[in-house]
C-alpha cells in the first residue's frame, strides 16, 4: 500500500496567502473527496503540490511512501506516480492522444513498448471501461466538448495508471451518460489500487462513488473531515453550517 501525505501545506500566489496549514493523507485504492465553496483554495492546493509555477509552497511537505517529494520538479513528481487532471484542460493541436500517451508511458514506466502494442493495450482498456477508443486518434483535447475532454482524461488515467490521481472537477460540464463513464473508470482504477483526491461541486457525487474520506475547505483551511455522511450533509444543507 502506498501513502501520499500532505503535511501543514501553506501556499501563496503573488502577495496573497491562499492556503494555510492544510494536511491530508491519501491511500492506495481509496477515494478522498475535497469539497468547499468557490475560492476556498482547492484547485490552488492541487496545483501547488504538483509544482505549478504560479503558486509558491511557503511551508509544509509532501511525501510519498515516506520519501520527501516536496521540491521535485513536476515531471519527477509524475514519474514518482502523481497525476493531475486540471479543471481547465489545455488543447494540444497537432499531437494525437496516442502519440502523447505513448511518449508519456515510456517516460513514466521506463518501457520500450512499441506504438502499435501501446495502442492495442490502451484500446483494450478503453473498451473495458466503456470509453470510445476513437479518442486515441484525436489531437489532445482539441475540438472536444467539456464532457469529451473529461472522458479523454479518464482514458489517460487508464493508459498511465499512476499511484495517485488529483482530479479537479472531473464531473464539471459532463452530461449524465458521460458522468457514468467517468465514474465507472474511476471506480475501476480504484479497484486496481490507484488512490484519488477528487475536487467536486457535484451534489449527487455519492450516486457514483463511495468516498473513504471527505474533507471540506473554507478560507484556505480544512474546516471539517468525515466520511460519506459529511458529503450527504453538504448535499442536503450546503456549506453554511459546516
Amino acid at each position: 500500500m502506498s501513502i501520499l501525505a500532505l503535511r501543514d501545506i501553506s501556499v501563496s500566489a503573488g502577495e496573497k496567502t491562499l492556503i494555510e496549514g492544510v494536511s491530508l493523507s491519501l491511500e492506495s485504492g481509496k477515494i478522498h473527496i475535497l469539497m468547499g465553496p468557490n475560492g476556498s483554495g482547492k484547485s490552488s492546493l492541487l496545483n501547488a503540490v504538483m509544482g505549478h509555477p504560479a503558486y509558491k509552497l511557503m511551508n509544509g511537505a509532501v511525501s510519498l511512501d515516506d520519501t520527501d517529494i516536496t521540491d521535485l520538479p513536476t515531471e519527477k513528481k509524475a514519474k514518482a506516480g502523481l497525476f493531475l487532471s486540471m479543471q481547465h484542460l489545455p488543447e494540444i493541436a497537432g499531437v494525437s492522444t496516442t502519440s502523447f500517451l505513448h511518449r508519456a508511458y515510456k517516460e513514466l514506466k521506463g518501457s520500450d513498448i512499441s506504438p502499435l502494442d501501446f495502442y492495442k493495450q490502451t484500446e483494450k482498456r478503453a473498451l473495458e471501461a466503456g470509453i470510445d477508443p476513437a479518442y486515441l486518434k484525436r489531437n489532445v483535447n482539441s475540438g472536444l466538448s467539456g464532457g469529451e475532454k473529461k472522458l479523454s482524461e479518464v482514458l489517460q488515467l487508464l493508459a498511465l495508471e499512476p499511484k495517485f490521481a488529483f482530479l479537479d472537477e472531473i464531473d464539471s460540464g459532463v452530461d449524465v451518460d458521460a458522468m457514468k463513464k467517468v465514474y465507472a473508470g474511476i471506480n475501476s482504477l480504484k479497484e486496481k489500487g490507484i488512490g484519488f483526491l477528487l475536487v467536486s461541486h457535484y451534489p449527487n457525487i455519492l450516486e457514483h462513488v463511495t468516498p473513504d474520506t471527505v474533507s471540506v475547505m473554507r478560507g484556505g483551511k480544512i474546516v471539517a473531515q468525515g466520511g460519506a455522511e459529511l458529503a450527504k450533509k453538504i448535499a442536503a444543507n450546503g456549506f453554511e453550517n459546516i
